[in-house]
């Protein structure tokens, strides 16, 4: 579950519980999307990606 959908359902301060009472608020709406599961070759993907950007920005 995206956390941009769960922000709106936290009513007190940040922390574990307030999180997980906005997200069992969230998963409880008929019309909530969730995100899909990435694959492991999906995450070492994303890893690369990640690390060559660093890596660029770095250097400038």
């Amino acid at each position: 579950m995206p956390p941009s959908n769960v922000k709106g359902y936290v009513k007190r301060s940040k922390n574990d519980a307030a999180d997980a009472a906005a997200i069992c608020e969230a998963v409880t709406r008929p019309s909530m999307r969730f995100v899909p599961i990435k694959s492991v070759d999906q995450q070492a993907l994303l890893v690369l990606r990640r690390t060559r950007d660093l890596l660029i920005r770095q250097r400038m």
